[in-house]
């Protein structure tokens, strides 16, 4: 599998490193001269110096043959514009991009990036794990159609509690994938009545999320 990496700070420099040790055929794309001169000494013939948001320099450095194309720039125009070109000029199966601005991610994905990562919302999805007060949180946003999968404690006060699914009326295109009650994994149907404490994983719209939420937390 060929990967080019595009962008040499500190995120570009260890996941090329990283994935050059893993035994992955890498090239790394930096136009800081000086950076360059150091990372050939390291990697030798895996870097390259060059603009990567330039198609020549997707080009030469054989966008047309990788599998990934990963911008990881400090600025999201740039990763945004290398993810189209290698997309839509060079036929590259799969983009990903570093967001610098969590807001940015929804325009990321409807512009045809596939993977976002947003180290904001890793890290708030890291406090979400260990807080344990936190009864809602989110667990994955998909790309298509604006849908979210979500995990819920079912609160001892909700309206849904000691009923049977075809009982509750749910947001629209929302469904229940599991339930965890303890140590046991039930996947619902729709006579599956609910527990106080049960861990519901749904997938349901990002507008929807907030009905969703006052239905099983009470909140």
């Amino acid at each position: 599998m060929y990967m080019i990496v595009v962008g040499g700070g500190k995120v570009g420099y260890y996941l090329a490193k990283t994935l050059i040790l893993e035994g992955y055929e890498v090239l790394l794309i930096e136009k800081d001269a000086e950076k360059c001169a150091i990372y050939e000494e390291r990697f030798g013939a895996a870097v390259m110096h060059g603009d990567g948001a330039e198609a020549a320099t997707l080009q030469a450095a054989g966008a047309d043959r990788a599998d990934v194309v990963i911008a990881t720039t400090g600025h999201d125009e740039d990763n945004l514009i290398i993810c189209q070109v290698a997309k839509l000029r060079f036929g590259v199966e799969r983009a990903i991009a570093r967001v610098n601005n969590p807001k940015n991610e929804e325009i990321f994905r409807k512009l045809g990036v596939d993977v976002t990562v947003s180290q904001t919302n890793i890290i708030m999805h890291l406090i979400e794990q260990y807080i344990p007060q936190r009864r809602f949180m989110h667990l994955m946003t998909l790309k298509h159609a604006d849908l979210e999968i979500v995990e819920a404690s079912v609160a001892a006060d909700s309206r849904v509690v000691g009923r049977q699914l075809t009982e509750i009326t749910l947001p629209p295109d929302t469904v229940f994938s599991a339930v965890f009650r303890g140590e046991q994994v039930i996947v619902p149907t729709g006579q599956t009545m609910l527990q106080a404490g049960d861990e519901v994983i749904a997938v349901t719209r990002r507008e929807r999320e907030n009905e969703l939420r006052r239905l099983l937390v009470n909140v």
